[in-house]
């Protein structure tokens, strides 16, 4: 037996039962230690661990492609696999990521941020491994939130016509977050095959294979039972698309997960494993509070307490002003895709029942669904992660923008997000929204401009409006100056310096640091970045003749190229054009001023560029 977790060496094939039960027990208790060092989604990996377990048993993950969904319930695999004793640096800036990700480790098959994308991904695998004639399994573990996007039914309806041979883990928890939404969660409540039946008639189908014309005699039986049942049961969805459905299945019982897991290996054609857990598993906390222990921060683990106390932040404020407009406006509707608690929604949700709607992961259609509100006189708000609007981008040129619908989004999340990573920082929501025609994007850089602005944007704005803001709270600017698109916070004759949203306090910042050593910064704020006021800009940059734009979204369709274009097309003459913005990679997980220091974009580095070019 291993002395640590960090012993263990793969595979796992030869542990007994008795033996995955203790390193079940020792996993659980290393990672409610281990979260609460460093943060991170810790409720659903709690629920996952047996499950984790029996598919190492089951599965070679260096060879065998699993592909999760979402990612957040990997930790107990990145254990297994070799690295629990980087645990510690979870989400931290040079250490493990929070989600798979194949440059990490050869038993990350796929990278897994988003949702719902798993069943697509694992059919491909297995149609590649058909075309090269290769031999491996491949196996998708979706969790039951995920089967709320559209996507998730796409892969489904594709893998279960394909006849690949593959197998799709429904891990369901009733929750994705909170409780599930929709009908999914009815649906998977409804299904239930005993695996007792299907070990018959895998038994069955061997015995009648030995007897002389066995083979007829098994599909004539198997032809009566398929018509018997078509009469007299309904028959599952799963089923209906392709699918040999196994469950539900207790998903904390390793040694009937493990069997189940072998036996699909075995069956020809793709499989579908229904597993119920518990989200937060064994850690009393989680499992009292599951969404709580989603996604925490540090925490105190002998009463899962947090080790400081949440601060002010734009998404609660967000919260506080739509209730507010609510009730004067009874045509105010919320929004959100399964982020009720994450956008601030949780006080409009009990408030205003009957006007607050989660689609779950689904923000295609609730683009969609926003401008069949606002086409028959509804005003609503969809409050969504910057990095989840992506999925709708299609809806809003299409439903929304080409017949000029009065939808508000409240981009969350915008700009870098720290330690969720690649798969979730906030950098291309402004060259998205800025190509969609009829798009106005406002930028707050406070408190009291997010009320400002969103308040207008309910009750003034006509067409489309985007209000970005990012995670957290304010960053040392804490005024409200929204009386124009574009407005002069400082004076100066050496650089003009151009920002909007939170990194005004480091282009304050900076200016201070400069003006200590003679040099002269007129800053500038960019209340809405879409359509673009440049004329301020333009009559500054004819005083200074040098221009810096600072930003933390994706260089292409940053507003600093935009800008730079403008006032190339219009002959101003510039000594100097910097920008500075997240470039045109991906930006890796850290807390998020270590990733401003990382990209440039801080006040020390702004200071120290712009120190470079006015010298």
């Amino acid at each position: 037996m291993w002395e640590c977790i960090s012993d263990l060496s793969l595979p796992l094939s030869d542990l007994t039962d008795e033996q995955g039960g203790k390193l079940c027990r020792e996993l659980r208790s290393d990672l409610v230690r281990s979260v609460a060092e460093t943060g991170g989604h810790l409720a659903s990996n709690l629920g996952a661990v047996e499950l984790t377990v029996a598919i190492h048993r089951a599965y070679d993950t260096s060879r065998d492609r699993v592909v999760f969904d979402v990612g957040h319930q990997c930790y107990i695999h990145k254990i297994l696999t070799g690295r629990a004793e980087q645990m510690s640096t979870l989400r931290q800036y040079g250490g493990l990521a929070g989600f798979p990700k194949p440059s990490e480790s050869v038993h990350d098959a796929f990278i897994a941020g988003h949702a719902s994308n798993s069943v697509s991904v694992a059919v491909g695998m297995a149609r590649a491994r058909t075309i090269r004639g290769e031999d491996y399994d491949v196996l998708a573990l979706i969790g039951d939130g995920a089967l709320t996007g559209g996507l998730a039914y796409e892969g489904l309806s594709d893998a279960g016509g394909s006849g690949e041979r593959m197998v799709v883990v429904v891990n369901d928890n009733g929750m994705s977050i909170k409780k599930n939404v929709g009908g999914i969660s009815t649906l998977l409540s409804r299904h239930h095959l005993r695996p007792s039946y299907l070990w018959f008639k895998n038994a069955y189908r061997k015995f009648t294979q030995k007897l002389p014309g066995g083979k007829r005699l098994f599909a004539l039986s198997h032809r009566i039972k398929k018509a018997i049942k078509g009469t007299l049961l309904p028959s599952s969805m799963f089923e209906d698309m392709g699918f040999t459905y196994i469950g539900p299945v207790d998903g904390h019982n390793l040694s009937e997960l493990t069997r189940l897991l072998r036996y699909s290996k075995q069956l020809e054609g793709p499989i579908l494993l229904h597993v119920r857990t518990t989200k937060g598993k064994g850690y009393p906390p989680a499992e009292q509070t599951p969404a709580q222990f989603h996604g925490v921060n540090p925490f105190c683990p002998e009463d899962g307490l947090p080790l400081k106390p949440s601060a002010q932040n734009f998404s609660a404020v967000l919260g506080r002003t739509l209730c507010r407009l609510a009730e004067g406006n009874p045509n105010l509707c919320a929004v959100t895709a399964a982020m009720e608690s994450g956008t601030g929604l949780t006080e409009f949700a009990e408030r205003y029942p009957q006007r607050f709607f989660d689609v779950g992961i689904a923000e295609g259609h609730a683009v969609a669904m926003c401008a069949g509100m606002a086409k028959q006189g509804i005003v609503p708000v969809f409050a969504v992660y910057s990095t989840f609007l992506q999925r709708a981008y299609d809806m809003l040129i299409h439903d929304v923008a080409i017949q000029k619908l009065h939808v508000v989004l409240c981009v969350d999340r915008a700009g870098l997000v720290g330690a969720d990573g690649e798969t979730h920082q906030g950098t291309y929501d402004v060259s998205m929204l800025a190509a969609v025609p009829n798009m106005q994007i406002l930028t707050p850089a406070s408190f009291a401009e997010l009320e400002e602005m969103v308040t207008w944007a309910v009750n003034d704005a006509a067409g489309p409006v985007a209000v970005r803001y990012p995670r957290g709270g304010e960053n040392g600017y804490h005024d409200s100056r929204i009386e124009q698109p574009t407005v002069l916070l400082r004076e100066g004759t050496d650089m003009t310096l151009v920002t909007y949203g939170t990194l005004i306090g480091e282009a304050l910042h900076a200016a201070e640091q400069l003006a200590q050593k003679g040099i002269l910064c007129e800053v500038i704020k960019l209340n809405r970045i879409s359509p673009l006021d440049s004329g301020p800009v333009l009559d500054s940059v004819k005083k200074t003749h040098r221009l810096t734009v600072v930003e933390e979204v994706a260089s292409h369709g940053s507003v600093g190229r935009d800008l730079a274009t403008q006032l190339a097309a219009l002959n101003v003459w510039l000594e100097r054009v910097i920008l500075l913005n997240a470039g045109d990679g991906l930006v890796t997980h850290g807390t998020v001023r270590q990733l401003w220091a990382l990209l440039g974009i801080d006040a020390e580095h702004i200071a120290s560029a712009i120190e470079e070019a006015v010298s």
